[in-house]
């Protein structure tokens, strides 16, 4: 997967639905940065919880999105990857196959 395009396609095609569904898009947006803002917990360990479920429920787009996200907040390699090793815990052998993938966006971003 090439990290770079992903991330700006997906940016891209998210201008472009809030653009055609406003009343849908926006009011989910509005939700998920109030959700993902620092409160009881960081910003990081939300990012962190974002990263295991996504790992645990096997969608790549989450993965990428939240390790770019826990970077940004200031997550470690090593506290990334124990996130996404705690993903697997609950997820399983095929929540296994994602570790690469993590281990692909942090060496890429």
């Amino acid at each position: 997967m090439d990290i770079g395009k992903f991330l700006e396609e997906y940016r891209k095609g998210i201008r472009e639905l809030r653009e055609q569904s406003p009343k849908s898009v926006t009011p989910f947006l509005t939700f998920y940065h109030e959700v993902m803002a620092d409160g009881a917990l960081s910003l990081k360990t939300k990012e962190l919880i974002a990263l295991a479920i996504g790992v645990a429920i096997h969608c790549e787009h989450c993965v990428v999105l939240h390790v770019q996200g826990a970077k940004r907040a200031g997550a470690t390699p090593e506290e990334i990857l124990e996130a996404a090793q705690v993903g697997v815990v609950m997820g399983g052998g095929p929540a296994f196959t994602f570790l690469p993938l993590v281990a692909q966006v942090l060496a890429h971003s």
